[in-house]
């Protein structure tokens, strides 16, 4: 195992406050299953171990199944999400990996689903979640710590 590089919430605490801020914010009015299963998805395209860890302990609590989480990888074969959330994840994909930009396919199709405000809400999640995700495999934060 890699060792953790530093403790970026004691090394930068007002940074770290800021973004946990900015995370309950972005979360506000929005389904917290999807928040989680965005969460996941956004780590797992990043990499980070953490928050594939925390995010799944987090999606469990707030009633995903196993089922889900393990088909979560390979969301657009699996039949076990909705609509909804087929075009949260597929925003969330075109946000975290920006390869052309988001395409006005997938924001339409997200748009088709979250009301402008829930929209705006969910684009935060993700920017959020890419900012946890970048915060934590930079400083190589180690599963099982806080």
């Amino acid at each position: 195992m890699t060792p953790q590089r530093m403790n970026f919430t004691t090394a930068a605490p007002h940074v770290f406050k800021a973004v946990y801020a900015l995370d309950a914010a972005a979360r506000k009015g929005l389904d917290p299953v999807v928040v989680e299963l965005v969460q996941i998805r956004t780590s797992q395209l990043n990499r980070c171990a953490y928050c594939i860890d925390y995010h799944t302990k987090d999606a469990r609590k707030a009633g995903e199944t196993e089922e889900r989480i393990y088909q979560l990888s390979a969301w657009e074969e699996s039949p076990l999400f909705t609509e909804r959330e087929r075009a949260a994840l597929a925003l969330t994909e075109a946000v975290t990996l920006l390869p052309g930009g988001v395409s006005d396919e997938v924001y339409d199709r997200a748009a088709a689903h979250f009301p402008e405000r829930e929209l705006a809400q969910l684009i935060a999640v993700i920017f959020t979640a890419n900012t946890w995700n970048r915060m934590n495999v930079t400083t190589r934060k180690t599963l099982g710590t806080e």
